[in-house]
């Protein structure tokens, strides 16, 4: 077999391959078989009909197009390997010349990944938000964890904001009730904005036994974006208590026996979290000024098949989980489709680029990934998608899906590697040490979280 390559452009080649016939001949003998199996010849056994007879009766075209269907993947494939190409998806074949017993010509046009110059990237340097705990952050943190400690009971008195109400509710359009316009006995907080525009008002002011009127736009249902009269019948009030913040309540919350100890761990708390966060940030700024540095050819089908993927993805599993349809979901993020569609090019480009460079790095730094790393991120990838590990894990195998985490993994310790050599500065001025010994593992899975991000791969894994 003889090949040549030709480069369209930094991203695209057309293989041009020849084929002596009687590399045909497996194929050629596989084409017989096959439609041996498939046909019947009165005075022959099915499975025994002679090739001659074959030729005869239903053409020896029929048996060349077999054998070359059968054998176009084998030649392409070592073409690719020969000329030592990375393919981009499926190539464009065009059959050039076939003569019978002679030679068999083709031409493949396929995408391929393009070659990078990856520059000295040590002199990146970003600035990040600084991992500062405040006396306000612990004390919201304290209130919060109040609040998931509140009690309610029932007062005779008019509701107020923060009270919870329960009510009784009835949707007319048009003077007329709806069907699924009738609710019972549900419970609203006031103020919480986490049912009907209007309620808030309507209730505000009512004892039990009170009833109000007022129009609001239905946010669902059979009547959903219409105008309706919705009558509320407030049945109960009831008064949330919070917990006095004192060493009593520490040991009702946690392991802890004095409200000191309690906001002396809250304090660590979050300051690991501000910790986590202004690394996240670094790695998303860091990735953001590698990307300018690298000049990328784009793949154009490539890019094109990346974005019907995450348009496809939006629309189909994301926006079906929320009852929405993609222009519902353009009309809340206030976006034309023109908007849309250029914010979703930009973002499968930045993906694209992202793992072109950080693949890179990969092999120029020859970081491999054990297998303690990728159990952690497989882990952490079965958690997000709602599945068991064991489950996730099969999935994953059974969809030939190994390589792809590995490949995960080792951009998201590429993308690390960066952010170690460069200079991380927080809006103090002050220089940020993200080099934890104790915390590696979870840096090179925060940035593989990062990357992931920005490739979007955890939408099409889980789609």
């Amino acid at each position: 077999m003889k090949s040549a390559v030709e480069t369209l452009n930094p991203t695209r080649v057309r293989l041009t391959v020849e084929v002596p016939f009687e590399e045909l001949k497996a194929s050629l003998d596989a084409a017989y078989k096959k439609i041996n199996q498939q046909v019947t010849v009165k005075g022959f056994r099915q499975g025994k009909i002679p090739a001659r007879v074959i030729d005869q009766r239903f053409g020896r075209g029929a048996v060349l197009e077999e054998a070359v269907n059968d054998a176009l993947p084998k030649f392409y494939t070592e073409a690719v390997n020969e000329a030592d190409l990375n393919p981009l998806g499926q190539p464009e074949v065009d059959i050039t010349e076939l003569k019978d017993g002679e030679l068999l010509s083709f031409t493949a046009e396929v995408d391929i990944r393009p070659t990078l110059e990856i520059p000295d990237y040590s002199g990146i340097e970003v600035t990040v938000d600084a991992a500062e705990v405040t006396d306000e952050d612990i004390e919201k943190s304290l209130e919060q964890l109040r609040d998931r400690f509140a009690t309610t009971s029932p007062v005779e008195r008019a509701a107020a904001e923060g009270d919870i109400v329960t009510v009784d509710l009835e949707a007319k359009v048009d003077g007329e009730v709806l069907e699924d316009g009738v609710a019972k006995g549900v419970d609203y907080t006031i103020g919480s904005g986490q049912l009907l525009e209007g309620i808030d008002e309507a209730v505000t002011g009512l004892e039990a036994g009170g009833t109000a009127t007022f129009t609001s736009e239905l946010k669902g249902g059979s009547a959903e974006g219409k105008e309706a009269e919705v009558k509320v019948d407030v049945t109960a009030v009831k008064a949330r208590e919070l917990p006095a913040l004192d060493d009593e309540f520490a040991q009702l919350a946690s392991e802890f026996d004095t409200l000191e100890e309690l906001r002396a761990d809250s304090a660590k708390r979050l300051a690991r979290m501000k910790k986590y966060d202004q690394a996240t940030q670094a790695q998303e700024k860091v990735l953001d000024e590698l990307i300018k540095l690298v000049e990328v050819p784009m793949p154009e089908k490539l890019l094109e098949d990346e974005v019907n993927t995450r348009k496809h993805n939006l629309e189909h599993h994301q926006l079906g989980q929320m009852g929405l349809d993609l222009a519902k979901y353009l009309e809340i993020q206030g976006k034309s489709a023109e908007e849309f569609d250029a914010e979703l090019k930009e973002q499968a480009e930045k993906g694209i680029k992202t793992q072109f460079i950080l693949d890179e790095i990969v092999n120029k730094e020859k970081l491999s990934v054990g297998q303690e790393e990728l159990t952690e991120h497989l882990m952490r990838r079965a958690q997000s998608s709602g599945m068991s590990p064991d489950q996730f894990a099969q999935a994953v195998v059974e969809g030939g899906q190994v390589p792809m985490l590995v490949g995960e993994v080792a951009r998201g310790k590429a993308l690390a590697s960066v952010v170690e050599v460069a200079k991380v500065l927080d809006t103090n001025g002050e220089v940020v040490d993200l080099d934890d010994e104790d915390e590696t593992a979870e840096t090179v899975e925060a940035a593989t979280e990062v990357v992931e991000a920005a490739e979007g791969t955890e939408d099409k894994t889980e789609a």
